[in-house]
């Protein structure tokens, strides 16, 4: 009976409302349970430190959810995230603010040129991403001078770690935050069809006359600042800017957009799916941690859910699905008496 209406509901095309909820329940259930099996409990300590890695994997998850859902992939968010920290560290040396400000503005403009070059040339922008990443990584270590940059002002440290509400952080909130204006400002307005529109069908869209210029120029600004705000808040956590923050990020981002219902082909996806897709990331992340869990294992973990969310949501085996559920509600009606 489950299995029924769960295959209904992909069916209908409904795999961004059902896929979220499950990820999130499923991971939420483990991080209750498996500590328990292991001689250990969950803590508010132990959901502070989730919601801690929440933050950072929660804005560059956005960032990339943001351009999937257009139908585009931005890989350039782990340059944007590294040049953000280093920004933030040069610039806010005596305010926290203004070096925020900074790495958000300087990201957006990066951003902005990149979105620009994809949407006007009609490039691939995996391809061009990955040119901006590398690109980005040798830009931030000219600025850094190859020398990892420890940040001083330790008010603003201090202040973005504090402990807000048992569980939270400033950090923390204002990836939520981020995620509410996000959802607020497609759910308000035309942005958010259009987004679907233009990742679903790119000729369909030119013809409804939707600017698809400015939208994907605008998301590309909008991931590249998403990022650069991500680098610089880690940054100020970690007293230090990292010149190279690996694919880690990328891979947990991709994990978060596809547990959070978006497809990788683009114009389908949910900002609060994405939010749930990320909170289950972070748990995952944070249970690993509490049992123990060695670094090639949690790789092995993560690699093995993207490829059986993906397989699951690729098209041809949808309409096997579809075919099966089918054929058994015609067998189980044949059946009745």
């Amino acid at each position: 009976m489950i299995v029924g209406r769960t295959l209904r509901a992909v069916r209908r095309g409904r795999v961004e409302h059902v896929l979220p909820c499950i990820s999130f329940v499923g991971v939420l259930i483990a991080f209750i349970v498996v500590p328990g099996l292991f001689g250990d409990e969950v803590n508010n300590g132990a959901i502070y430190t989730g919601m801690q890695g929440f933050a950072p994997l929660g804005l560059v998850a956005l960032a990339l959810g943001l351009t999937l859902i257009g139908g585009e992939f931005d890989v350039s968010v782990l340059g944007m995230q590294a040049l953000g920290g280093v920004v933030a560290v040069k610039a806010g040396a005596h305010s926290g603010l203004a070096g925020v400000a900074a790495s958000v503005t300087a990201c957006a403009l990066l951003g902005s040129l990149q979105g620009a070059l994809i949407a006007r040339l009609r490039l691939q922008s995996l391809a061009v991403t990955i040119g901006t990443y590398i690109a980005l990584l040798g830009l931030t270590n000219v600025i850094a001078s190859n020398n990892t940059l420890t940040y001083g002002n330790l008010s603003a440290s201090v202040w973005v770690d504090q402990t807000i509400l048992t569980w939270f952080s400033p950090r923390s909130l204002i990836t939520v935050g981020a995620f509410a204006v996000v959802f607020a400002l497609l759910g308000a307005t035309r942005l958010g069809p259009e987004l679907k529109a233009i990742g679903s069908d790119r000729r369909a869209a030119r013809v409804s006359a939707i600017p698809i210029e400015r939208r994907v120029i605008a998301l590309f600004t909008c991931s590249a600042a998403l990022a650069g705000l991500a680098g610089a808040l880690l940054a100020y956590s970690n007293a230090s800017a990292s010149l190279d923050p690996g694919l880690q990020p990328l891979i947990l981002g991709v994990a978060a957009a596809v547990l959070g219902g978006l497809s990788l082909s683009g114009g389908r996806g949910t900002v609060w799916g994405l939010l749930l897709g990320t909170l289950a990331v972070a748990l995952l992340e944070q249970l690993f941690a509490i049992t123990a869990l060695s670094s090639s294992t949690t790789q092995i973990v993560f690699g093995g859910l993207l490829l059986v969310v993906v397989s699951a949501d690729a098209p041809d085996l949808r309409m096997k699905m579809t075919g099966f559920a089918v054929r058994h509600r015609h067998a189980t009606r044949a059946e009745q008496p």
